[in-house]
């Protein structure tokens, strides 16, 4: 189903990300994850491509098989980096071709070794050229675009980042999912912004919660900016091992999830990292055994 139909029911949306895994035991480990998973009923799943677009025929081939195997929703991460036009219009192809009907477009960070994003000969050196060549090209398909609550880390001109955001929107993204945060003050201050840059699209809130300390540091380094609220670092620091680091981000990432449900939140994306516990500890946390209870 397209994203744009799903998300104009009344309904709050509930997804879940996954990454591809790099060999056959892994991908047996992730398919019983999306099992695990499959019951909460959610909206969508999407999967990622690795830094530097270096898994993209995995990527492609874990799409194909939930849109084979499985009656969910599949949306593929797609990148600028290490591709040209060519290149996307023929992984595009493919996937019209196996009734994969949603992207989400992302300019993508820089290959191992490399500091700074170069575009590649043929390729598009901007998200929102990506998405425009999409919509050309391929006008079925429903396209997704990142937000950044905190900031992006390369774009340090706040005023600026909403322009750059616009763009992508104005050249044909259906929606937005933000990058994960930990502070709910700041997904609706961004928000907020958003309405007043003229964005008008649904903005679907990011939730990774901490579940281990040598994690939590993984999540920093990926995500360079991201915020770790005082009040979180106190609990934390309190915890005595990564049983109760768990509990404590476990605890955290439910409020939030709990908040953005009482504030009418358009939809909420968990980053899984290829793990249910966390996820389904969250849902019973919050008393529900599937998405459509959440929405209520």
């Amino acid at each position: 189903m397209h994203i744009a139909e799903v998300l104009k029911g009344s309904r709050i949306n509930f997804s879940f990300e996954f990454f591809p895994p790099r060999d056959a035991e892994g991908a047996e480990r992730l398919f019983a994850t999306i099992r695990d998973l499959t019951p909460l009923m959610p909206s969508y799943v999407s999967v990622t491509y690795g830094a530097g677009g270096s898994t993209r025929e995995l990527t492609r081939d874990l799409v194909v098989r939930i849109q084979r195997e499985t009656k969910l929703t599949v949306v593929s991460h797609l990148t600028c980096v290490g591709a040209c036009r060519d290149e996307i219009e023929e992984i595009l192809t493919k996937y019209r071709s196996s009734g994969i009907e949603n992207v989400m477009a992302l300019r993508g960070d820089p290959p191992a070794g490399q500091t700074r994003f170069v575009k590649s000969e043929g390729g598009f050196a901007y998200a929102s050229e990506l998405v425009a060549f999409i919509k050309e090209r391929f006008p079925a398909m429903g396209i997704g675009v990142a937000g950044y609550p905190e900031g992006h880390a390369e774009t340090p001109n706040r005023l600026r980042e909403m322009d750059y955001l616009k763009e992508k929107v104005d050249a044909g993204a259906d929606y937005l999912c933000t990058q994960f945060f930990f502070d709910n003050r700041d997904f609706y201050d961004f928000c907020e912004r958003c309405e007043l840059a003229g964005i008008r699209v649904p903005i679907i809130a990011g939730i990774m919660p901490v579940t281990t300390r040598q994690g939590m540091l993984r999540m920093a380094d990926l995500a360079l900016g991201t915020r770790y609220p005082a009040r979180l670092l106190k609990a934390l620091s309190r915890a005595r091992d990564d049983r109760h680091v768990e509990n404590v981000g476990l605890h955290w990432a439910t409020e939030q999830v709990r908040d953005l449900i009482d504030n009418g939140v358009r939809g909420i994306h968990f980053y899984t990292l290829n793990r249910s516990r966390a996820t389904l500890r969250i849902y019973e946390a919050l008393g529900v055994t599937d998405s459509s209870q959440l929405s209520e």
